[in-house]
């Protein structure tokens, strides 16, 4: 443990745990409280012989999904569009086989109703095949629920596009809109693969460790940066996800209004049992919202016992979680490079959590 911030022993204890049994090489923790950092620490390898460092790029999958929503909020307050408007205003050939009352806040919610279709790497083939995929059987838009891995995000992207006047790609409106005001420089939806080979031994590959050989993740791989998926492929260091939560910790900073900030973060979804991950999930607008009020002792993507009751954040595919809990001031986030499968992932995010609270000293009711 020579190394480790010796304020958070439970934490590093826990993550070192995990190492031990195989489950990933390397992590990357991010803490902060009212603004200060607490710890910003790498360990263990990014790969065979490289040892993993604070400014390492790694995959975060679905925890960049709340960049994405914050984009959206971005166009809302300056008036470009509504929540409650219908994703044909923005995208009309969506309206195909009866999808013509879901609307932009059924897609964050993940009450929309078009969880699958097959994936491609190709933009405008994912939005064609989006756009003529039936609602699912028996779906009430806004009223059943169900996680939307990819397809809510492509439309939520694919809005942003179509409504940028200055006719940028996703993967450019969110550089110039949020990481450069944020001083996430180093994050990216996608990457022109010269940039992806720049970085060199600072790309930290997640491998997919539940296997007898671990292999990397897709979008993980020099074929893969170039590709972009608004809900699954944003990658970067560590410390600065925290710093994207940061600035929601304080009021949407450079980027929000405290009003729009604080209405994206609430409970817009509540008491709704998830048809993916098959437990109770509360959301807000492109958030996981803390559920533990239910009680739910296998949660998955939960942020661990003592999370306060506001809590808001987003995990990635067995592999990540970053968070901000505004009762404690805290912003956090964890970035492994092993994808154990999701009994293990959960088992390790539970633990790693629990060490961090107890660690910084704060719990909550939900204990």
């Amino acid at each position: 443990m020579s190394g480790f911030p010796t304020d958070f022993p439970k934490t590093f204890a826990a993550i070192e745990a995990g190492r031990a049994h195989g489950l990933h090489s390397g992590a990357q923790v991010y803490i902060s409280r009212a603004g200060q950092t607490l710890t910003d620490a790498a360990v263990g390898e990014s790969r065979p012989g490289v040892p993993m460092t604070p400014d390492s790029i790694m995959m975060w999958f679905s925890a960049g999904k709340p960049v994405t929503a914050v984009a959206i909020a971005r166009l809302w307050e300056g008036g470009r569009l509504d929540l409650d408007d219908p994703v044909v205003r923005f995208i009309p050939e969506f309206a195909a086989r009866g999808k013509e009352t879901i609307t932009l806040r059924h897609l964050l919610t993940h009450t929309a109703g078009v969880r699958w279709v097959e994936w491609s790497q190709s933009w405008e083939e994912m939005i064609a095949r989006i756009c003529k995929a039936p609602i699912e059987l028996r779906w009430i838009p806004g009223q059943t629920a169900g996680y939307h891995a990819f397809t809510s995000w492509y439309l939520l992207g694919e809005i942003i596009r179509r409504l940028d006047a200055q006719h940028r790609s996703f993967d450019q409106f969110v550089a110039d809109e949020i990481f450069e005001s944020t001083g996430m420089t180093d994050c990216a939806f996608a990457m022109p693969v010269e940039r992806y080979r720049s970085y060199g031994d600072r790309i930290a590959p997640i491998q997919i460790t539940n296997r007898s050989k671990g292999h990397p993740a897709f979008f993980d791989t020099e074929a893969g940066c170039s590709v972009s998926s608004p809900g699954g492929s944003a990658r970067g260091p560590a410390r600065q996800l925290g710093r994207f939560y940061e600035m929601l910790l304080n009021r949407g900073g450079k980027i929000l209004t405290p009003q729009t900030t604080e209405a994206i973060t609430a409970r817009h979804r509540a008491g709704l049992q998830d048809l993916t991950f098959k437990h109770i999930i509360d959301w807000g607008l492109g958030f996981i919202i803390n559920s533990a009020q239910y009680n739910q002792p296998t949660l998955p993507y939960a942020f661990g016992p003592h999370a306060s009751q506001r809590t808001f954040g987003h995990g990635g595919n067995q592999s990540s979680i970053a968070l901000a809990d505004p009762e404690y001031g805290l912003a956090v986030a964890l970035v492994f490079n092993g994808m154990p499968g999701e009994e293990a992932h959960q088992r390790r995010m539970r633990n790693v959590l629990t060490g961090l609270y107890e660690d910084v000293g704060v719990n909550s009711k939900f204990e």
